[in-house]
């Protein structure tokens, strides 16, 4: 395991979706309220860049709507910009297909430095 500091928390602010590069791996880190994740910027659908998508939210509906549709989960949709597959970005999960998930890469904040956590 290798740990690699991609910037400071000030690079990653709420609401942020940026593109980094460690070694030959891009790799998108998104600040979703406050939380940091790294997702892979390459769709497993058809292999497109998924990390330069839209960061949407999506309609949803249960108890809590009464059943209705409403728009919610704002800032936690990833689109893929190839084919509008959409990932939940907190769970690395596509909304409408089981088949398709990316990996979280591990990611931290330790005195103000953001790390991820890359296999050797």
């Amino acid at each position: 395991m290798a740990e690699h500091v991609i910037g400071t928390i000030a690079d990653f602010p709420v609401g942020s979706s940026t593109v980094v590069k460690i070694r030959t791996i891009e790799i998108g880190v998104f600040n979703v309220a406050g939380t940091l994740y790294a997702l892979p910027n390459i769709c497993p659908h058809q292999y497109g860049p998924l990390c330069t998508g839209g960061v949407n939210g999506t309609m949803v509906s249960g108890p809590d709507t009464d059943w209705q549709l409403e728009w919610g989960r704002e800032g936690e949709i990833l689109t893929c910009p190839w084919h509008g597959i959409e990932f939940d970005i907190t769970t690395g999960q596509a909304l409408a297909n089981p088949r398709f998930k990316v990996r979280q890469y591990p990611i931290s904040v330790v005195d103000d430095k953001v790390t991820i956590t890359l296999g050797s």
